[in-house]
């Protein structure tokens, strides 16, 4: 299995109980990479997670349970760290590909950590830029078995 970088956004559905189908579909995912070791995440994507569970009127975790699922995906995932090199390489894709900055830098962190595969529902399902290869796991066709390879 290639290593996959995984987005906030997986992440975030795991623990989102109104997005029931989808938190179904990303607790599998998270547990099938996280047990073939192939899962990756950005620091990035542990700032975004904390954020997005955190945020608002209702948030989707208290602050507390945010907090101890953050620390447990930094000690159980291999966390890929922000260099300068990774933000000037999410400049040149923000000009060359027209990503948004966040888009970009993880574009960035996968293309120079030599990670194939990114999941996520924010990039174009099956896109293939400069040998990173960007899939949905929500959309309809997607088995994280067929990944494998």
């Amino acid at each position: 299995m290639p290593a996959t970088l995984v987005d906030t956004n997986i992440l975030v559905y795991a623990y989102d109980r109104g997005e029931f189908i989808k938190q179904q579909q990303a607790i599998r995912v998270l547990e099938f990479l996280q047990a073939s070791g192939a899962g990756r995440l950005s620091v990035q994507c542990l700032a975004e997670f904390f954020r997005v569970t955190t945020k608002g009127i209702s948030p989707i975790l208290p602050i507390q349970q945010a907090k101890e699922q953050t620390e447990a995906l930094a000690l159980s995932w291999q966390v890929l760290n922000v260099t300068p090199q990774i933000v000037l390489e999410a400049t040149r894709g923000v000009r060359d590909h027209q990503f948004s900055y966040w888009d970009a830098q993880i574009w960035a962190s996968a293309r120079l950590n030599q990670i194939p595969l990114v999941l996520s529902e924010d990039f174009q399902d099956g896109a293939n830029i400069e040998g990173v290869r960007f899939l949905n796991p929500f959309a309809p066709e997607f088995e994280i078995q067929k990944i494998i390879g």
